[in-house]
Parts: structure tokens; C-alpha cells; sequence
């Protein structure tokens, strides 16, 4: 595997976008190899989303590995050293393209930009080595990860992965379906360099007037619109909530949203960005 410095005019913004996230997020953003300080990663992870019957989400010997193998393991560290987040990435075959295994920000520092300077972190470490790809998974359900990925990152979506691991049996997923949208994150695009500088188009439903409602959701309202060639489908609010209240509902969701994605990306369409009030925009091939 070649993992050669490569200081090109994507790679050098990329690493100016990062210093700047991390100091807006308050963090200082390292690749950690420590073997203690890797522990301290296995437990934040354990944090974020609990265990399962297999055990940790990433266990620490599996990070030791990632990282000595020189992989990616980003931490984000607080003003008081504290541990505060963490992504971990390995390379494709061929090296054009990094896979993040996981990102996640300890509760409580969700707003705070941690996140997006991790990805951020991730994509410097990506391009600094000519990689020029990032790719990763995501519920579909989970609307505030789709804006992040797709609208504020700058990613997009065009594979659905129906129960990509199976039933999950972590403390998050309850025993859900694991359908997975696959993110797509051209790192040197203008459209990724602009996002890493924090611009990014927001991304608005059509006025009422101009689209058509094709389909009503669980909760009885519009889940899926047409307006001018584009779909635009919504999640639900909060599925982690609902996973938990209603079960029932949270499966029906499950079953809906796939059946407009297969065809949708089937079709030729992708995911192009999320509303702030979880309405995917699925455009056509024609519109990209």
C-alpha cells in the first residue's frame, strides 16, 4: 500500500479547512497511535453507541491495528485534553479511495462542530496521500447524519444497502434493519472544498403549490414529492426515539423508505442533499 505525501493545491486546502474546523470546534484533531490513548478511543466508542453481544464497536485491538497497518485513526481532544470524538478510516485496494469504518462525538459536543472537524481532519489525512475518494454508510433514517453528510459535507448517495449487517443489536439501532445509504465524498471537488470553508447551499423543498404528493408516510403526512423532475422523500424526525415508542411505526418507516430509494436509485437518480427538516432531494441524471 502507497501512502505518499502528496501536497497538491486539494491537499493543502484541505489542511488549512481542517486547522480551522478544529479551532472552531475548540479541539485539537491528531492521528493517534498511542496504545494507551487508543484505549480511551475503544471506550468513547462504547460511550457513543453502547455494546453489542459481539462486543465493542471497534475493539482496541483492532484499533491498534488500524493504526499501525497506517490507517487512520482520528481524535479530537478538548482545551483540557479530554477526549471528546473519534473517526477511524482504512484504505481501499488500489489506494484511491478511503473507507471510514465509524466516526462519533462523545453526547453532549454534538453542536459544537467536532464532528465536521473530524471529517474534515479525515479528508486532509486522505488527500495529503493522494487519496481523492472517502466512503462510508449511513442510515437513512437518521435525517440529521443525512444533512450532514450530504448537504454540509458535501457527499452524495447513489447505492442503497438493504440490512447491509443485518439485525443490529446495539443500544442506537434496537434491533432494527440495518438498510445503509453508501456516501460518496469526491474530497478534491469544488463543491467539498467550499464546504470545508463552512459554505454550503441550503437546500429548500419547492413551495406547496408547485409539487405533487405521491405518497403519504407512517405518521399520515407527505413522505414523498415530485416538483419539476425532482423527488424529494422525508425521513422521520427521530427515529431513534421512535425506534423506541413504536417499534411498529419505526419498522413501517424502514419498509417505506427503501421501497423509494431501490427504484429511485435504480433509476439513475442520487441523493444530492437533506433539508433541515429531513427531506431528501433525489435527483435525476439529467439534473446533476
Amino acid at each position: 500500500m502507497s501512502l505518499t505525501l502528496d501536497a497538491g493545491p486539494a491537499a493543502l486546502q484541505a489542511a488549512e479547512s481542517a486547522t480551522a474546523a478544529a479551532s472552531r470546534a475548540g479541539v485539537l484533531v491528531v492521528d493517534e497511535h498511542d496504545r494507551d490513548r487508543l484505549r480511551d478511543v475503544e471506550a468513547l466508542l462504547i460511550a457513543i453507541w453502547g455494546m453489542s453481544p459481539h462486543g465493542a464497536p471497534i475493539p482496541f485491538d483492532l484499533l491498534r491495528s488500524i493504526a499501525h497497518a497506517g490507517c487512520n485513526v482520528s481524535a479530537a481532544y478538548d482545551h483540557a485534553g479530554q477526549l471528546c470524538g473519534a473517526a477511524v478510516g482504512i484504505v481501499s485496494p488500489g489506494g484511491r479511495s478511503t473507507y471510514s469504518l465509524i466516526a462519533g462525538v462523545l453526547p453532549g459536543n454534538g453542536d459544537k462542530g467536532v464532528g465536521f472537524a473530524l471529517k474534515q481532519h479525515q479528508r486532509a489525512w486522505s488527500l495529503a496521500r493522494g487519496i481523492d475518494t472517502m466512503t462510508w454508510t449511513f442510515d437513512p433514517l437518521v435525517s440529521r447524519n443525512a444533512r450532514f453528510n450530504l448537504t454540509k459535507l458535501g457527499a452524495y448517495a447513489s447505492e442503497y444497502a438493504c440490512n447491509f449487517y443485518g439485525q443490529m443489536q446495539d443500544e442506537i439501532n434496537a434491533n432494527d434493519e440495518s438498510d445503509r445509504l453508501v456516501a460518496v465524498w469526491p474530497l478534491a471537488s469544488q463543491r467539498s472544498m467550499d464546504a470545508g470553508r463552512g459554505i454550503h447551499a441550503e437546500i429548500e423543498l419547492p413551495p406547496d403549490h408547485s409539487a405533487a404528493v405521491l405518497e403519504y408516510g407512517p405518521d399520515s403526512l407527505p413522505v414523498l414529492l415530485e416538483s419539476g423532475g425532482t423527488l424529494w422523500c422525508r425521513a422521520p424526525r427521530d427515529i431513534v426515539a421512535l425506534r423506541g415508542s413504536n417499534p411498529d411505526a419505526a419498522a413501517r418507516w424502514r419498509v417505506l423508505v427503501r421501497e423509494i430509494f431501490e427504484p429511485a436509485f435504480a433509476s439513475g437518480r442520487q441523493a444530492s442533499g437533506v433539508t433541515r427538516d429531513g427531506w431528501y432531494k433525489l435527483t435525476a441524471p439529467d439534473q446533476a
